[in-house]
């Protein structure tokens, strides 16, 4: 089942954003929040019509904010609460005090700066991370009460910006990876994820160091000729993810790719570059 609950969610009023949250842990968790936006139901024009949630990507600021006070107010939690950073494509993490809350939300430079990876266990803290094909990496350790968000596109993947997360997460807060669920969101999928030979390089590092099976590789890397190769993020990060050690049964893995459903995603590749961005969320109430 597809863990992101689409068909509840899509309506036709587009004066509302259209959000599609973590069923299963909303079931689960009621104590938390969590979930991935679209790209319908907010007042941006094209090419960033309508709910782009980035202020990085040339549209009308005041749209953008508008667009996030809507999310808010669609997620039930304050406006005050949703906390931003400016990312980078690292494999930073920031432990996000109430001191940090809300940073971000309406301008960039008042995010926090570099970070790809953020953890809190205060309630009243609505993490996010922008995406338009990137892989939204969501943590919860439910026995410490812990979420972490993690934006894993190529880079971060082969920086194991999953790892990242979880080694932090246990360090500074006491998690074990056996109490941790995890889901993969949206993303670009192996469908439309055509790469390089230099990105294919730094993944077959990945192979040798995390010593993935020889199926594992060829369900994650295949070969099209002339120096092109598609890749599969999601079960990329899926893996090491469990190699972190959070159980396979605790990871939720969505089927939807945002290069496939440009009529609900934002998809920086399909749309060459001039597009919008979603976010991931996910916080403790």
């Amino acid at each position: 089942m597809e863990p992101f609950a689409l068909e509840p969610t899509v309506h036709s009023d587009e004066d509302r954003p259209v959000l599609l949250p973590i069923a299963s842990w909303i079931s689960l968790f009621p104590e938390i929040t969590a979930g991935f936006s679209t790209r319908k139901g907010g007042v941006s024009e094209a090419p960033y019509s309508t709910l782009n949630l980035g202020l990085h990507v040339n549209d009308n600021p005041v749209d953008v904010v508008r667009n996030r006070e809507r999310v808010a107010e669609a997620v039930g939690q304050p406006f005050t609460s949703f906390t931003y950073a400016e990312q980078v494509h690292g494999k930073d993490i920031a432990i996000v005090s109430l001191d940090e809350q809300g940073r971000g939300r309406d301008s960039r430079e008042t995010a926090l700066q570099a970070k790809d990876g953020f953890i809190t266990k205060e309630k009243d803290i609505v993490l996010c991370a922008q995406f338009a094909d990137c892989v939204p990496l969501f943590f919860y350790d439910p026995i410490q009460r812990v979420v972490a968000l993690a934006h894993a596109g190529w880079k971060g993947t082969v920086l194991n910006i999953s790892m990242a997360t979880i080694s932090l997460m246990t360090h500074t807060f006491g998690s074990r990876p056996s109490d941790i669920r995890a889901a993969i969101g949206p993303s670009i999928g192996i469908c439309c994820y055509e790469v390089d030979q230099t990105v294919a390089s730094r993944v077959r590092l990945v192979f040798e160091e995390s010593q993935l099976s020889t199926e594992d590789q060829e369900a994650i890397i295949k070969d099209n000729g002339n120096e092109k190769y598609m890749l599969n993020l999601q079960l990329l990060n899926q893996k090491l993810i469990e190699q972190a050690g959070i159980l396979s049964s605790h990871i939720e893995v969505t089927q939807l790719c945002t290069s496939c459903r440009t009529d609900l995603f934002f998809s920086h590749r399909k749309e060459g570059g001039s597009t919008g961005r979603m976010i991931a969320w996910i916080g403790l109430r």
